[in-house]
């Protein structure tokens, strides 16, 4: 279990290229990507390769845009909820109460360095939040399947 868990932590790591930094902090269960594309870009891409995948988009939110509705200003962010239904719903039957955080989300967003990343909850940490131990073949296809659309978005 362990050393599969290894395994593909190296195989997500040997796949970020050189100009992508993926990092992962175990303390929030998010994955941030750094991106060379502009936060518009790196959503854009992200929605053709889900899309692509037959994935089903279900909103693309822009809270600078809504900011700006309301008269405040905040940097380039953009979030896309997305999922599939195959995989979702079977983690749902692992445990119901993973719905809390289906569908998925990306977000990309512009730090105060103007620096972009696209950040989303690691599939493993939604296993650890809602205590299940038993659905790993479903978190590590969504783990590898972000990874690569990951990928795709922020080169």
């Amino acid at each position: 279990m362990i050393m599969k868990k290894l395994i593909l932590t190296l195989t997500f790591a040997i796949t970020a290229s050189a100009c992508t930094l993926a990092t992962a902090d175990e303390a929030d269960g998010m994955i941030r990507v750094k991106s060379i594309n502009a936060v518009s870009a790196t959503i854009n891409k992200l929605e053709a390769a889900l899309t692509k995948k037959g994935m089903t988009i279900f909103k693309r939110v822009s809270h600078s845009d809504g900011a700006k509705k309301v008269g405040l200003k905040i940097r380039d962010t953009e979030l896309l909820i997305f999922g599939n239904p195959k995989l979702g719903t079977l983690l749902m039957q692992c445990k119901q109460s993973t719905a809390l955080d289906l569908p998925l989300k990306a977000l990309a967003y512009k730090d105060e360095n103007n620096q972009v990343w696209l950040a989303y909850n690691d599939p493993n940490y939604i296993t650890k939040r809602h205590h299940i131990d038993h659905c790993n073949q479903v978190t590590d296809k969504m783990s590898k399947a972000l990874a690569n659309f990951s990928k795709v978005a922020t080169q």
